[in-house]
This record gives C-alpha cells, structure tokens and sequence, in this order.
C-alpha cells in the first residue's frame, strides 16, 4: 500500500529537517525516516520532524524528532528553530511576538521568531529564532580511553553536560579525519549508557568557540544547537568563559549565539531557521 506525504524541507545553519503536519507520531515511523532522510534514494535530511497537536492548549505545538537512523533524540536545537518559523509561516494564530511555547520530550521550550524587518509577512522563508533552552546542567568530568587505541585523543577529557540530550565536549578540536574516527567511537562509549554527543571545542578570545559535534543517530552534521550549549556550559564550568557572557559558537554550517546564566541555569540561543522547500513524496507501506 502506498500513500503521499506532504512535507517541508528547513535548515539551520545546515542542519536540515523534513517538517511534516501530523495528527500522531505514527504517520512517519523509524523505518519511514531513515528512508527519507537518505540523501541518495529519499528526500535527503538529518533527520525528520513531526509537528504534533501539542497537548496543552495553550501551546504552540509539540515536536517529535527522527534522525537519520530512525532513533528519537530527546531534543533538537536547530530542530526547534525550524519548527518554530514553520508555525509562524503556516499557523498565524500562534505566533506570538513574545514567544510561543513548544512541547519536546525534553519539557516545554519558549521560541520567539524574528523576522527580517518589521512588517514581514507571516510567509517569510526565513528569521532569526531565540529559544530558551531550558536548564543545563554540568554533570562533571571524566577521562575516557577507546580500546585498543593509545594516541593523542585516547585517553581524553570529556565534561559530561545535559541539555535535555546528554552531551560530552573536549575542550580540545582533533582534525576533521581524526573525529571522524574517534567521534562515533566515543559516542556509543559504555560509560554514555544511552549514548551521548560528542562536542570537539576551541575557545578563542573569550566568548568565540569553534566547534564540531558528532551527533547520536545523525553522525558529523554541519550544526548542532544543544551541543553549542553543551559548550558553553562546559567553557564557562572550567572558568574559561563568564557564565551569562554571549558567546558566538562558530559551526561548520554557520554561527550561534548563546548565553548560559550558571551552571544549572537556563541557557539562550539565537540563530536562523530558513524553509528551503514544500513537496511530496510517495512512500510504500
């Protein structure tokens, strides 16, 4: 049996999403994302976002994340981002100058979107989005070995931080061929449990971090809004940075900025969301 899926393509600072209206999260089941998300036979994604009914009524929507693989992250910064200029552009009534609130399985997160200019219509393609992200909290640190490999990045040092997702960041940046070699390895490293991504920083100047993030079930994506958190948390922990300082996180695809109050407190992120394209695909059940 087949049928046609309507959907939208978005991306945050190339992390890209195929946004679909649902009324339950079965309409797209692991199996269906990871056909989607190929960049070779599908739609081509790091993952795919089902925007529920949220289950409060004065919220926006709930977001339900996919990635590649078929596994559901616990939350999605740049995925959030998209949801949230997706509402805007496609459900007037709930956009809200203030921000609006949004339903993820990491609790509820507050998105004001900013369109460029002031009386931009409610279809612009793309705006800045802030979101509160939430409490992030520093769990410590922890020197991790890979078996079998004694080098440079084996032992290392990862801060262990939650942003509603569990991350660990290095702050030291091995070579792209070097992460991805030692990034998946860490990431599905025993003492994760669950797994956890894996932030690779540099810190320059004081509140300018470059960062790449190998992701749980998306792999070396372009951006990663939780780890740019994670980041920052992990900065400001070790005393490099000053908690609540706005730091810009440079990403391969482009660049945050973000503002942890304390450790535990909330942190704030601010980037673009851009919709790329409307379609629709034939899937065989």
């Amino acid at each position: 049996m087949s049928r046609s899926l309507l959907f939208d393509k978005y991306e945050g600072i190339g992390n890209d999403f195929i946004v679909v209206d649902a009324e339950d999260a079965h309409v797209v089941m692991p199996d269906l994302a990871v056909k989607l998300c190929d960049r070779r036979f599908g739609v081509g994604a790091d993952g795919v976002i089902l925007v529920l009914p949220p289950q409060t009524s004065s919220h926006a929507a709930r977001m339900r994340v996919l990635n590649a693989d078929g596994s559901v992250p616990e939350m999605c910064g740049n995925g959030i981002r998209c949801v949230a200029l997706h509402v805007a552009r496609t459900k007037p009534r709930a956009r809200d100058e203030q921000g609006a609130m949004y339903e993820t399985d990491a609790g509820v997160r507050t998105c004001r979107v900013e369109p460029a200019g002031a009386n931009a219509p409610l279809d612009v393609v793309a705006a800045a989005v802030t979101v509160d992200m939430g409490a992030v909290r520093v769990l410590g640190e922890r020197r991790l070995s890979l078996e079998g490999e004694e080098s440079e990045w084996s032992p290392m040092d990862l801060i262990e931080v939650d942003v509603g997702n569990p991350h660990a960041v290095s702050l030291r940046k091995p070579s792209r061929a070097d992460i991805e070699r030692i990034g998946p390895r860490f990431a599905a490293h025993a003492a994760f449990g669950k797994g956890a991504n894996i932030g690779f920083a540099s810190i320059k100047d004081g509140n300018f971090i470059d960062l790449v993030v190998w992701e749980r079930g998306a792999g070396l994506t372009l951006a990663c809004g939780t780890g740019a958190c994670a980041a920052v948390a992990a900065a400001c922990w070790k005393g490099l940075i000053a908690w609540g300082t706005s730091v810009t996180v440079k990403l391969p695809g482009g660049h945050l900025a973000i503002a942890v109050e304390d450790d535990g407190g909330h942190a704030r992120m601010r980037g673009p969301a851009r919709h790329v394209f409307s379609g629709r695909v034939d899937v065989t059940e």
